[in-house]
């Protein structure tokens, strides 16, 4: 298997002494939307909060651009260059949408740099722009979403973990979604993208893992994988 930009070397790790991931290895490429299929309870979870040093790696590796980040504090995985956007969309919701955005740039001590963020995510998100004083609790489900991705992206990310985006919302959403997954991927930067929706996300990734139980069943391309008797069985099983 060729270097990635994240590579999980036989992951392991556990809740309570019981393991959750078994020997987890995947590989994410620079540049590509790299999907996780599984169903719930498969693990997908777990493994995020492990990149992120939110639930440490009993044993194995986890390496990012080179560097061994399995035992590192999370804010400074987040300062390596991952960014994690969560699944259900949280917002501060008494925060306005552009001290929602602010929040991300925490990290950044310029504010020239978090202005120039700020309007770069403003031309991703027109309706954010228009909004920008609003209260976030008070906006729909799919603006939220848009804080809370545009949030993710303030940090300017190497890799951007994005967990379930499509919790929750009507499809129609969820299309919107993807296709502003894609665009930030078209911009440069690499996606992992965490699922349980399979035909939205084989749609535009480049290459996928299904988890089952904790282990990987199978890995390939979307058309590879969406014939696969095995992706049938991680969500039927």
């Amino acid at each position: 298997m060729m270097s990635g930009m994240l590579e999980i070397d036989d992951v392991y790790t556990a809740y309570d002494k019981a393991d959750v991931l078994q020997g987890v290895s995947l590989t994410v490429q620079p540049g590509s939307i790299t999907c996780l299929l599984g169903s719930n309870g498969s693990g997908k979870t777990t493994l995020v909060r492990s990149i992120l040093g939110l639930t440490p790696a009993r044993a194995g590796r986890i390496v990012f651009n080179g560097t061994d980040i399995t035992r590192l504090p999370t804010h400074k995985v987040v300062a390596a260059g991952i960014a994690c956007i969560p699944e259900g969309r949280k917002v501060f919701p008494k925060l306005t949408v552009e001290e929602n955005l602010r929040v991300g740039a925490y990290q950044e001590s310029s504010d020239k740099v978090t202005q120039s963020r700020m309007v770069d995510i403003f031309r991703i998100f027109p309706r954010l722009a228009e909004r920008r004083t609003q209260l976030a609790g008070t906006m729909s489900g799919g603006e939220q979403a848009m804080v809370s991705i545009g949030r993710g992206l303030m940090c300017a990310p190497k890799l951007l973990l994005i967990d379930e985006p499509s919790l929750g919302l009507s499809p129609r959403l969820v299309k919107e979604n993807f296709n502003i997954i894609r665009q930030i991927n078209e911009r440069g930067i690499t996606v992992l993208l965490v699922e349980q929706n399979v035909h939205q996300t084989l749609a535009i990734s480049h290459f996928g893992f299904v988890i089952s139980k904790g282990r990987v069943a199978t890995s390939g391309t979307p058309s590879e994988l969406a014939g696969r008797s095995q992706v049938r069985d991680a969500y039927f099983g």
